[in-house]
């Protein structure tokens, strides 16, 4: 049996755990809040300006898309959890968060303008 099977998980139990919630929770909304915070500094305090014809919503939907990862979240995952019941909580967090935010990123920036519409 392959290591990456989810055998026996009840997906609709798992995605109630909180290690599953607090994964897909980090990926999506620790990505959106760092990256914009962090973008938001830059520009206050005169270290970076945006790009030319981006707003800050392009911003934000770039930051939400930031929250697609596969390689690094299930590498750590493995150094994380000793436990294989844990780490596929983890994953499925992983697999979760990042639906989430590629789906809520192409949606923001789908509602972002243009840049010849501002």
């Amino acid at each position: 049996m392959p290591a990456s099977a989810f055998v026996g998980i009840n997906i609709g139990e798992a995605v109630k755990d909180p290690t599953t919630m607090g994964v897909a929770l980090g990926l999506v909304l620790g990505k959106f809040v760092g990256i914009t915070l962090a973008m938001y500094l830059a520009v206050r305090f005169g270290v970076a300006r945006l790009p030319i014809g981006s707003t800050w919503a392009h911003i934000r939907g770039l930051a939400v898309l930031a929250g697609i990862g596969f390689t690094v979240s299930l590498f750590v995952t493995g150094l994380a959890f000793d436990d294989p019941a844990m780490a596929d909580l983890a994953k499925i967090g992983i697999f979760a968060g990042s639906a989430i935010a590629g789906v809520t990123g192409y949606l923001l920036l789908r509602k972002a303008p243009m840049p010849d519409e501002r």
